[in-house]
């Protein structure tokens, strides 16, 4: 996530606003750490009052969260602790402070020191909302519940631990803090993190060419996406249904099963990121949790799309369990089965083959939409899109064309490539029908073919 770039920027004044929150939030907590070390050095037994947090701008995305998450005061001081690390880690210092009879850092401050950072654990929390006292401690443990508004709403996380659970470090993601201080969260493209490449087409809904009753199905889920709130919220079927949509796209490759995938996201105006499962079952083998994980978790966060694509990786036979490696792909596949079917958001399997799919799953989708070569007039409307500005020479007959040559529009795109490479290679200002029929030959050579 370190290298995940900024999609957009939001205007000059919202981010002020959303810095100006944050700045003002991280300075309340300095001035809590500050008064809850005086209090503990002190030795009083008087109670401790956290000071009154600032009041923040309103159109600022943590005054949002704040709002719509109802967190209150002890809550925004542990998000508060979660964000330092990341925008303002010199707040954190005044914990380096050592215990000078042991020579080592108070204990109760929790905490991990590592390359000079003091990194905050659900203790350095505890701390700073319940000092010392026991009782008061054991009650503030309620904010690491996992359907806390902290970890639900503000995504809190703990990190792995060796030892005891709040010794675990406070974890934020770093999309999380980029959306509080900028308002707009990064949108994150491939990385050896982040297994997910994110779909865009410079293609419309009216370029598809698709037989009716699929533009019909397509149509179905689009009145899911853009419904999905009265079906499930006002209309009471949420218990029954789930939050989630789950549709296979199954047919030959070059039939539009991508394509398609990308528009729907553009049609509603939802990101579309693209897993490749044939390399996360096989390359990423004992990883997929820790790298799906995340993809999983902002696609709900975020309503994307996920496009899972070469999904027969996951119907094979899980059964033989010879070695490690076995059993390491079977729990893979037995977890990424688990997040697919729990996954709020709208999930595509796409396969080339309908009968690699197990009956029993193919049960759980709630459509399933077969892609099949496209028609003459299918063909036609294809290869009319793809030539609209290319120069052609008088002897190319489009309807012919479409007619002749039974292409699917992933070899029809090859051939329109090709061909204009070609006509520019001998300098010609029009592509020619001699270009295009060795376009042809050359893409249906490479696809096993000579008819």
């Amino acid at each position: 996530m370190a290298d995940a770039q900024v999609h957009r920027l939001p205007d000059a004044a919202q981010v002020t606003d959303h810095a100006r929150a944050i700045s003002a939030e991280l300075s309340w907590l300095a001035q809590v750490i500050d008064g809850r070390l005086k209090h503990f050095f002190a030795g009083t037994e008087t109670e401790f009052a956290l000071q009154s947090p600032p009041d923040l701008p309103p159109a600022s995305a943590l005054a949002q969260l704040i709002k719509r998450a109802k967190l209150s005061l002890e809550a925004r001081l542990i998000l508060a602790l979660a964000i330092a690390p990341h925008v303002h880690s010199s707040i954190l210092d005044p914990f380096f402070v050592k215990n000078t009879p042991i020579d080592r850092v108070f204990s109760q401050f929790g905490g991990i020191i590592n390359e000079n950072a003091f990194h905050p654990t659900a203790e350095t929390a505890l701390f700073l909302v319940a000092g010392s006292d026991p009782t008061q401690r054991i009650h503030a443990m309620h904010y690491f519940d996992v359907d806390n508004p902290l970890r639900q709403a503000a995504g809190l996380d703990l990190g792995t631990t060796s030892t005891t659970v709040f010794s675990a470090t406070l974890h934020l993601p770093v999309h999380r803090v980029v959306a509080l201080c900028e308002g707009s969260a990064p949108k994150p493209d491939f990385s050896p993190s982040f297994p997910a490449k994110r779909l865009k087409t410079g293609l419309e809904w009216d370029d598809l060419a698709l037989p009716r009753d699929l533009q019909h199905n397509l149509g179905h889920i689009i009145a899911w996406l853009e419904n999905r709130e009265q079906i499930l919220g006002d209309w009471g079927l949420s218990r029954q249904l789930g939050d989630g949509f789950k549709a296979l796209f199954y047919g030959p490759p070059g039939t539009g099963k991508t394509l398609t995938a990308s528009l729907l996201g553009k049609r509603t105006g939802l990101d579309v990121y693209r897993i490749d499962l044939s390399m996360v079952v096989s390359k990423y083998i004992g990883e997929t949790e820790k790298n799906l994980g995340l993809v999983f978790d902002m696609a709900a966060e975020r309503e994307w799309i996920l496009f899972f694509d070469e999904a027969d990786a996951l119907f094979g036979n899980r059964t033989a369990t010879t070695s490690s490696n076995d059993r390491y792909a079977n729990q893979e596949v037995s977890y990424l089965l688990q997040r697919i079917e729990d996954c709020r958001s709208l999930v595509i399997l796409a396969t080339n083959l309908r009968g690699n799919i197990d009956d029993a799953f193919f049960r759980r989708f709630q459509m399933a939409l077969g892609f099949t070569r496209p028609d003459p007039e299918q063909r036609h409307k294809i290869w009319s899109g793809l030539l609209a500005r290319v120069p052609l020479a008088d002897d190319v007959d489009v309807d012919k064309i479409a007619q002749e040559h039974a292409l699917v529009g992933g070899s029809i795109t090859n051939v329109v490539r090709h061909a204009a490479i070609s006509a520019l290679r001998r300098k010609s200002a029009t592509v020619s029908a001699k270009d295009i029929r060795n376009a042809i030959t050359s893409e249906m050579r490479k696809e096993g073919r000579t008819a």
